[in-house]
C-alpha cells in the first residue's frame, strides 16, 4: 500500500478509511483569517457569527502537486465562510484552523464548475459561504452541516484531539 500510495508519511486502510500517521494536502500557500462579526446567521439568533477568509494567491506548482513547475490560478480569493459563533461553530473553527495548518482545505486540480485545471479548488470539506440566506445550499440553516463538516474533517484524519485553542481574532499563515 506505502510503495502504491502518495507516500506522505501516512497510510489510510482501503476497508475502513482509518488513517494511520499524519494526513497532510499539497494546498498551496496562502493565509486564513477569522474573526467575529455582531450579526447572526439564519437558524442562529442567539449568537455572533465568526467569518473565515481565506486567500491564496495565483502562483507556481511545487514539487508536491499534480504539474511541478506550471502556473496554477487562484480564482474567486479571497473566499468568505461562515460559522456560528456558538460551541459547535467554534469546535468546527478549530477544526478546520488544524486542516488549514496540514494543507488540507483546498487542492490544486480542475474546478468542478468551470472544469479549468491547474487551478486551487476546495478539498472535499464544505464550508457555508453564503451569509445570510441559502439559496444555493451554500448557507444557513443546514440541520446536517455540522455533522456532515466533522465527518468530513474526520476522513482527513482531522479530529477533537489537541485542537488549536480558540482565540478572537488570528491570521493563520501556511
Amino acid at each position: 500500500m506505502y510503495n502504491s500510495g502518495s507516500k506522505d508519511k501516512c497510510l489510510q486502510c482501503p476497508v475502513c478509511k482509518r488513517i494511520y500517521g499524519v494526513k497532510y494536502g499539497i494546498q498551496p500557500p496562502g493565509n486564513m483569517i477569522y474573526h467575529v462579526l455582531p450579526y447572526s446567521l439564519p437558524g442562529y439568533p442567539e449568537c455572533d457569527t465568526i467569518r473565515i477568509i481565506y486567500d491564496i494567491p495565483s502562483g507556481t506548482q511545487g514539487p508536491e502537486h499534480p504539474m511541478p513547475g506550471r502556473k496554477y490560478t487562484a480564482r474567486g480569493f479571497p473566499r468568505h465562510c461562515y460559522l456560528p459563533d456558538n460551541e459547535t461553530g467554534r469546535k468546527v473553527l478549530r477544526l478546520l484552523v488544524k486542516a488549514w495548518k496540514r494543507r488540507l482545505i483546498f487542492t490544486i486540480g480542475q474546478s468542478s464548475t468551470t472544469g479549468e485545471e491547474n487551478t486551487v479548488t476546495w478539498n472535499e470539506i464544505h464550508h457555508k459561504t453564503e451569509f445570510g440566506c441559502n439559496r444555493k445550499g451554500h448557507g444557513f440553516p443546514d440541520p446536517n452541516y455540522f455533522s456532515n463538516v466533522i465527518s468530513e474533517l474526520e476522513a482527513h484524519g482531522i479530529k477533537d484531539d489537541e485542537v488549536y485553542l480558540w482565540y478572537p481574532a488570528e491570521e493563520i499563515n501556511t
